[in-house]
């Protein structure tokens, strides 16, 4: 067989050779150095055979790919440690059967399905028993078996296992990967790639933690536990991964929400369904009003609907039954002898359609931006519902914009600079964007080729002159128009993909969409679908990690706290206070009969930015001592001054305290 060199040169090998027996063609350095290969683009071992007239990259320790193929090899040696962990504890190896153990960002998992159950408290034993197999450096073998031969190693001993081979197709191979041999060795039904031997996986990894997790996903199979790891190349690495993993236990918005009384959710009420408290509501307000200010300034128009519509219209539109899976069951009920079904409101955008539809349109009247703050419903597995970043119920910023072919970039560019512009406001600095367009080879997508085409210059043109970083992902347009998704890292380095803009062809048609042009025709519109917030849910709970619960001023749900030094003082205390709410401040006077410092203690743990202590000197002179949160004490100064600097800070809307300014 003849596969050829990244600079073209053939290369003859035996028929079955694979990227091991390339390295040694090379030479003692490369056959040393070796640990992978890309094959035609793809991820192989030095254990695969190679396909006929492939190109080949060897890999080396240096290369990227490097880690995905230790950290695949780890999760092996996480399901042999265990297997080993319990054989030490009287148990029969083969009692721990094991699901699937893929690679993730960062690292890996095995889900597990043990004879006793797992806890933090094993971690650190199988971590160490990792460790040793770590240094008996075994080799790892790949070889393939029939059918037949292969659910006989798993058949009336672990179902899992013989799930997934029942699963893969008729004539495609069946793998499996060793690593050592006898007791001292593992065995694993598996693709690959993986690393020549253990001995070549970096000791730069931990188990972080145990979790509940079903086989395949389902939560009506088996719950088995998933162990998760972390692998890098260095300490370095490790070590700053584990710091940004402790200070996101400390910013988790699931704990900040619960100590500072934000939002809860009940089981009584039902799983993933928020109740936002008032504190936590103070902040979902103030980014409405944010938004709705935007919005209306920028010519849109602002309608309300109601949380359930008929069947039909989520029929008309695509998301029954296309969507089922994602939504809950419909509402069917008779009324005068005729059935009536409804569904909770997956979707605000048929909704904004039928409001479009209600009366014919004119092209004077376009582009036509219609708004709302809509309360939509989606059914989520109980075992991926996650705080507020995984709900059942949320609320989006969601607007629809009609407009003819011509105006899609001159509203796109609209939409982009209110997305950067919630962006800034909010001190979200680090960003990029992509473009999901057309895959050329496929022919899933609705619409005209050439307002595809149309469509997707006008993005990119629109991208290009906002002066984004960008690029255009092929096949990554929905099938009924090309896309824009931001992509935000937070305060960790964490990203989430924020404000999605999407052209659609598709539901304009699906409903009979017209327009009367200037030619006195009917034109059909395009439609654009918008939300820079996305989820407020899922945004809240991405805002509380980012500024780790110390928000801005005109965020932040108490805003001001006014501390008198003793009880002579409560008046005084109160009459402030009464100041700042008059003036459209969110404050309170702790007139608690406790210390004077064990207040302003308190009043720090909730993080509130400013601190108002007051005594009798200023009582008398009708001032204010002003504490700002992280930054001390400032001095003290009239009431009227600190009032005026307060609200230009609440009313720019400032991501520091207008007292930095100076």
């Amino acid at each position: 067989m003849t596969v050829y060199l990244p600079d073209g040169k053939p290369l003859d090998l035996p028929q079955g050779a694979t990227a091991r027996d390339v390295a040694k063609a090379l030479g003692e350095s490369w056959e040393r150095r070796a640990v992978g290969a890309l094959v035609d683009g793809e991820l192989y071992d030095l254990l695969r055979p190679l396909p006929e007239g492939a190109r080949v990259r060897l890999l080396t320790e240096k290369d990227p790919e490097f880690q995905r193929l230790f950290r695949h090899t780890l999760a092996h040696v996480l399901a042999q440690a265990v297997k080993e962990h319990f054989r030490e504890k009287g148990y029969d190896p083969e009692s721990v059967r094991l699901g699937v153990g893929p690679v993730i960002e960062k690292g890996f998992y095995y889900d597990i399905d043990a004879p006793e159950p797992l806890s933090e408290e094993d971690l650190p034993a199988i971590e160490e028993r990792m460790r040793e197999i770590l240094k008996r450096d075994l080799p790892l073998k790949r070889f393939v078996l029939p059918r037949e031969e292969a659910l006989a190693r798993y058949r009336g001993k672990d179902p899992y296992k013989t799930e997934l081979i029942l699963e893969i197709p008729e004539g495609e191979e069946i793998s499996f990967y060793q690593q050592g041999e006898g007791e001292e060795g593992f065995t694993d039904l598996c693709r690959g790639p993986h690393v020549p031997s253990t001995g070549r996986i970096p000791p730069h990894f931990k188990l972080t933690h145990v979790a509940g997790a079903y086989f395949r996903g389902d939560e009506r199979r088996p719950m088995l536990q998933r162990v998760y790891g972390v692998a890098f190349r260095t300490a370095e690495e490790l070590k700053e991964y584990l710091w940004q993993l402790e200070e996101a236990k400390r910013r988790d918005h699931r704990r900040l929400g619960r100590e500072l009384e934000l939002f809860l959710i009940d089981p009584v009420v039902g799983k993933g369904l928020v109740l936002w408290l008032p504190k936590g509501n103070a902040i979902r307000e103030e980014l409405m009003a944010f938004m709705r200010e935007e919005q209306v300034r920028r010519g849109y128009q602002l309608v309300t609907t109601p949380h359930i519509g008929s069947l039909e219209l989520y029929k008309t539109s695509g998301h029954y039954p296309y969507y089922a899976e994602s939504q809950f069951p419909p509402i069917s009920f008779q009324e005068r002898g005729e059935e009536e079904e409804y569904l909770l409101k997956p979707m605000n955008c048929p909704h904004h359609i039928r409001i479009y539809a209600y009366r014919k349109r004119s092209y004077r009247e376009l582009p036509l931006r219609l708004a709302e703050f809509g309360t939509v419903y989606r059914y989520e597995k109980a075992g991926e519902l996650l705080g507020l970043t995984r709900v059942r119920g949320f609320t989006q910023d969601d607007a629809h914009i009609f407009c003819t072919p011509e105006e899609v970039k001159g509203e796109f560019l609209g939409v982009l600079d209110l997305v950067l512009k919630v962006f800034a406001t909010l001190g979200l600095k680090d960003y990029r964007a992509r473009i999901g367009v057309r895959d050329p080879k496929s022919d899933k997508y609705v619409g005209e080729e050439a307002k595809w085409a149309l469509a997707e210059r006008q993005i990119e043109e629109a991208a290009a002159e906002a002066g984004l970083k960008y690029t255009v992902e092929p096949g990554d347009a929905a099938f009924y128009g090309p896309k824009l998704d931001f992509v935000v890292k937070d305060a960790l380095g964490r990203e989430w993909q924020l404000g999605t803009i999407q052209v659609d062809y598709n539901l304009p048609e699906r409903f009979g969409l017209t327009y009367v042009g200037k030619d006195g025709e009917e034109h059909r519109p395009v439609m654009l679908h918008r939300a820079p917030f996305g989820s407020l849910e899922r945004f809240i709970g991405i805002l509380i990690e980012h500024f780790a619960g110390d928000f801005p001023l005109w965020l932040a749900p108490e805003q001001v706290v006014v501390v008198p030094v003793s009880e002579k003082q409560e008046d005084y205390a109160l009459l402030v206070a009464g100041r700042l709410k008059e003036a459209g401040l969110r404050a309170e006077a702790d007139t608690r009969p406790e210390r004077m410092q064990a207040r302003i203690r308190d009043a720090e743990l909730r993080k509130v930015p400013y601190i108002l202590v007051v005594g009798e000197r200023e009582k008398a002179e009708g001032s204010v001592s002003v504490r700002r949160r992280k930054k001390g004490n400032l001095g003290t100064m009239p009431l009227a001054a600190f009032l005026e600097w307060a609200l230009k800070e609440y009313r720019e809307r400032l991501l520091e305290s207008v007292f930095d300014l100076f």
